[in-house]
């Protein structure tokens, strides 16, 4: 039998461990003068949560963090994952159809939350709805033992849907999605309500019924969000909370 030191044992084992993506947490000493190293490892939890433009996702999600504790649950959005598209004019820019997967920069998404799950920081781009484009600035991200990612459309990426323990969909009535549309791009966006309109009926809900109401099929659990729906929320909030414990 080969002899091992304690110092290779430990490095063995923590490579190991970073080998199956799981994290440390604490150290305690000491046995025999010799430091040992305990770790308690947690799987991160992560959860996708989509549904259609208006459905309510991030009501939803503003709903689940006023349960929880905010300091141990990370909140990556789709919103800010569009493609720059620097060649193009703005009035090009505001002709693409931002409802199709396409739109979405889903390599650089799924490469975060990756990294993420692999206790490594990420850059998050921050993007404007105003000029359809990055800022240019960034917010730093760090690892927390949950993170949600939300977005119309994180539910039709083969690859990402691969990284979710949990996957929502938020439902609501074409109708009330289509009232919530108009009510926040033409106050929060300064949209016009003919633009509001028109991109609704040439892009949004042809998209909606190509791409985003197919991807309720992959979704774990289904949200209808008509109405103040506690108890769904109080079963996505105890979910959350059990993992955070797990940690504790």
């Amino acid at each position: 039998m080969w002899l091992l030191s304690l110092d290779l044992k430990l490095f063995v084992l923590k490579q190991f461990l970073l080998f199956l993506n799981f994290k440390f947490y604490r150290l305690k000493t000491s046995v025999n003068k010799n430091y040992i190293i305990f770790v308690k490892i947690v799987k991160m939890l992560v959860i996708g949560i989509a549904g259609g433009t208006g459905s309510g996702k991030t009501t939803v999600v503003n709903k689940i963090m006023q349960q929880l504790n905010v300091e141990g649950v990370n909140i990556l959005s789709q919103d800010n994952y569009y493609h720059d598209n620097p060649n193009l004019t703005l009035s090009e820019r505001e002709a693409l159809n931002y409802d199709h997967p396409k739109s979405i920069d889903f390599q650089l998404m799924l490469e975060h939350v990756k990294a993420l799950k692999n206790n490594e920081s990420i850059e998050q781009p921050i993007y404007s709805f105003v000029t359809h484009s990055r800022t240019g600035d960034h917010v730093t991200v760090e690892p927390k033992n949950v993170l949600i990612v939300e977005g119309i459309l994180v539910l039709t990426n083969k690859e990402l849907l691969k990284e979710f323990n949990l996957k929502v969909f938020v439902h609501a009535d074409s109708d009330e999605r289509l009232i919530r549309r108009i009510r926040r791009d033409t106050q929060e966006r300064g949209r016009d309500l003919q633009e509001v309109l028109h991109r609704y009926q040439t892009t949004l809900k042809p998209m909606h019924q190509e791409f985003i109401e197919p991807s309720k099929n992959e979704a774990d659990l289904i949200v209808p969000n008509m109405k103040q729906n506690s108890v769904a929320i109080d079963f996505l909030t105890t979910v959350i909370n059990n993992s955070l414990k797990k940690v504790h």
